[in-house]
């Protein structure tokens, strides 16, 4: 346990001295160093005189502790030095347009773009600048920076790979180890290849994902990524599951991944008969292969050392062993490397694996004299000990607490470990035979897919993420919390009247909740989806039957609403404009549901967005239909007219977003109070009948209202669709997300009693603005926010329409 003071210390002085400038750390060093000669003169002293209090020991400890402070101190000095002075943080600071040439430290990480009107991925890359001109000056450096620019192009590079970049150059955030961010204009241009061992884990990896085509969209998705961290391929919705049941940490590249590889390679050698020491060096030369797979970039490199630390603790079961040596790699690795401290993933790590040797160990023993069997108690032990280990920093992080995150880990853990050995024994074999690959693959997808499972199933559960106070205040009140907690359980009647009660409150979430605040309320007919700063409208066809009025932005907020309200098959999905914040989440309301056709604005622009659309739908085979007004259908007790637009005669406006905006599909939805059977014959597969015309009869049935779904239609369309008369409505879909291009009379001529409002509660465009809600307010509207509500549902009650929020 003594190394693990220097450790801390270490970790504390980088931490504090990266947002400090150079001369700190050097002034912190130096200090150091004189305080640690005093204090070993002084121990010498006493140790000379024989003294029996103990004194030296506790001296050994101190000059441990500035001894690392004093290391740490210079090589942050020499970091912050490093990134701080020299032509690139210079021409940063003046904000200069350079061409340099960069070579690439770890994989380019691509973020979608949330929203808007066309995709736009960025790409984030580190790296380290070799060289830079601006105008006439040329520098060669060394230095680390951050590439930020468009996608295009990062995608295929490696690690190690040289490029060429022309961006702007901008400070980096303070306490950041790097010299500078470049704005990068344009896709890269490769000057170099990778090295070997890249293009080898390239390769490998590139195998795994093509035998994991075997397999269900979901699962080849997880399956790269459990194994080797690739998540390029990753579903949104299982990303959102995962991270919302606390199973996150499945899809980065841990000690984990390396301990199972080198439990199994130990196992198989205890069975071939191999020796001890035979056995650890083929465990070794595993790890090393794994970590060629999983690319070695500095956190596959920092994982293999947690993962050995803690391996031969649990293995030899001597726990202070496992502690010293975690501490002793804290120490190396954050002298070797001080930006760690900042990294949110390296303190994950430790407290995670630190768990695990200090608190598992003994909750373990304590499951084993209470007759639980042995592996159930290992389980149970390290799963709670890593839980309890990372929540604070959780906390610290987000201010949330995943309370599902221990029974899912629980549940996910035995599917971890085959998934992981079949993974990566399927990426090994993949370039000599892509079929043996396919033939590990597909039992390791029944383990990922059960991990899908339970992931789902614990994100769907009520409080699967709790909200708690974010920061230090967040920290202090878990902390108080723990302490009344163990306060309370002291004796073990209370333990189990504490048990009892939570069983009760668990009981009454799990059951009598839904009971009380159902989602989806009892008679439903149209539910505003809450997908952030994008439009997804459902409407009721049915017993587990929905029509679809645009998807959202992203796949896996759709899906995650038609699950909710349990929806199966959809008919029919009505996009009204090819803008992403519309479109984008088109694939998660197709992912395992029966969808007949869709219907599409006559309108192509922007072309990119709409031919993806095009592209999705032959890939599933769906119809894809053009909008034409007086199209209807009937489903359940919702029919549906098209009003507009004509092909060719949308009113352009200001630009090409409002062009399109002025494209949007404008529906017509009547509720009738008993469901009509389908006009004319159903055709198989849940398809929809062909699209009737003008003269289609109306529903039967007493009319329960009516509701405009009006798309983005700016100010120039709405005039327009109110010179063609506009039908009177209960319930407005306020166009454009509550935009201030509204036009008074067209809302005045809707009538409708209720607008509802689908927008991001974070957005830079203003929506809704506060003009358009003070005109609906005058003209008698409550208006109904996603960004404040949540899901909004529109429901029958008693002969006519009420408006039900889910609440966030």
């Amino acid at each position: 346990m003594a190394l693990a003071a220097p450790a801390v210390a270490a970790w504390l002085t980088a931490l504090v001295l990266l947002g400090c400038p150079a001369v700190a750390g050097a002034a912190v060093a130096l200090a150091a160093a004189v305080a640690g000669a005093v204090t070993w003169a002084a121990a010498r002293r006493r140790n000379s005189a024989a003294d029996p209090t103990g004194a030296p020991a506790a001296a050994r400890v101190a000059l441990a502790v500035l001894a690392s402070v004093a290391v740490t101190a210079t090589v942050t000095a020499f970091t912050v030095h490093g990134v701080t002075t020299g032509p690139v943080p210079d021409l940063a600071r003046r904000g200069v347009t350079v061409t340099g040439e960069a070579e690439i430290t770890d994989d380019p990480r691509i973020r979608p773009h949330q929203g808007g009107v066309a995709r736009r991925e960025t790409a984030v890359v580190r790296a380290r600048m070799l060289l830079v001109s601006a105008a006439q000056e040329r520098y060669a450096v060394d230095v680390p920076v951050v590439l930020l620019g468009p996608a295009d192009g990062w995608r295929p590079l490696l690690p190690s790979q040289r490029v060429r970049v022309r961006g702007r150059l901008s400070p980096a955030e303070p306490g950041e180890p790097v010299a500078a961010v470049v704005l990068v204009r344009g896709p890269p241009e490769p000057i170099g290849a990778p090295s070997a061992v890249q293009r080898a884990a390239g390769a490998l990896r590139a195998g795994l994902r093509e035998a994991s085509d075997v397999l269900p969209d979901d699962q080849r998705g997880l399956l790269p990524g459990l194994v080797v961290g690739d998540v390029s391929r990753l579903d949104e919705e299982v990303r959102l599951d995962l991270a919302t049941a606390g199973l996150g940490h499945l899809t980065a590249v841990s000690g984990t991944n390396l301990a199972i590889v080198a439990g199994a390679v130990l196992v198989l050698g205890r069975f071939a008969g191999l020796p001890l020491a035979l056995r650890a060096a083929v465990a070794v030369v595993a790890m090393i292969a794994f970590s060629v797979v999983a690319r070695p970039s500095p956190s596959v490199l920092r994982a293999l050392v947690m993962g050995t630390v803690a391996a031969v603790a649990l293995g030899t079961g001597r726990t202070r062993d496992g502690v010293a040596a975690l501490s002793a790699t804290v120490l190396g690795l954050v002298v070797f490397d001080p930006g760690l401290a900042r990294q949110w993933g390296f303190a994950l790590s430790v407290f995670a694996t630190g768990g695990i040797l200090v608190l598992a160990p003994r909750w373990r023993d304590r499951l084993t004299a209470r007759r639980v069997p042995r592996l159930l108690a290992e389980a149970l032990a390290v799963t709670t000990a890593a839980q309890a280990a990372v929540t604070p920093l959780l906390v610290l992080m987000s201010g949330r607490l995943d309370l599902a995150a221990i029974p899912a880990n629980l549940l996910a853990e035995p599917a971890v470990a085959p998934a992981t050995v079949l993974g990566f024994g399927a990426a090994v074999i993949a370039p000599v035979s892509i079929d043996l690959a396919r033939l590990l693959v597909r039992p390791a997808g029944w383990a990922v897919g059960w991990i899908i499972a339970v992931a789902q199933r614990a994100a769907d559960l009520p409080f699967a993420s709790a909200e708690w106070l974010g920061g230090a205040a967040g920290v202090a009140a878990l902390a108080a919390a723990g302490v009344t907690g163990w306060l309370v359980l002291r004796g073990r009647a209370r333990r189990r009247l504490v048990a009892a009660l939570t069983a009760g409150a668990l009981l009454a979430a799990l059951v009598a909740m839904p009971v009380v605040s159902p989602w989806p309320p009892p008679g439903w007919l149209l539910v505003v989806c809450d997908v952030g700063q994008g439009d997804a409208l459902v409407l009721a066809a049915g017993p587990g039957r929905a029509v679809v009025v645009d998807a959202g932005p992203q796949p896996g907020a759709a899906d995650r609403c038609l699950r909710a309200l349990g929806v199966r098959k959809v008919p029919l999905v009505v996009l009204t404009h090819p803008h992403l914040d519309h479109v984008g989440g088109l694939p998660g309301v197709l992912r395992r549901r029966a969808v007949g056709a869709v219907v599409v604005s006559p309108g192509r622009v922007p072309e990119g967005e709409a031919g993806r659309v095009s592209a999705q739908l032959r890939t599933a085979r769906i119809p894809e239909w053009q909008a034409v007004p007086g199209m209807r259908w009937r489903f359940g007790p919702s029919e549906i007219t098209v009003l507009a637009p004509e092909a060719g005669v949308a009113p352009r406006g200001q630009g090409e977003g409002t062009t399109a905006n002025n494209a949007s599909v404008v529906l017509l939805v009547r509720w009738s109070e008993q469901p009509a059977a389908p006009h004319g014959p159903a055709p198989a597969h849940g398809a929809p009948a062909a699209p009737g015309g003008p003269g289609t009869q109306p529903a039967s049935g007493p009319l329960l209202g009516a509701a405009l779904l009006a798309g983005d239609l700016e100010t120039e369309a709405q005039e327009a669709l109110l010179r063609h008369g506009l039908p009177r409505v209960d319930v407005l879909k306020v166009p454009h997300h509550g935009s201030s291009r509204q036009a008074p009379a067209f809302l005045a001529a809707t009538g409708a009693r209720a607008a509802l409002i689908s927008v991001g509660a974070v957005n830079d465009y203003g929506h809704p603005a506060p003009l358009t809600l003070r005109r609906l307010r005058w003209l008698g509207m409550r208006p109904y926010r996603t960004d404040l509500s949540g899901d909004i549902a529109v429901v029958a009650a008693h002969g006519r329409l009420a408006v039900v929020v889910r609440g966030k």
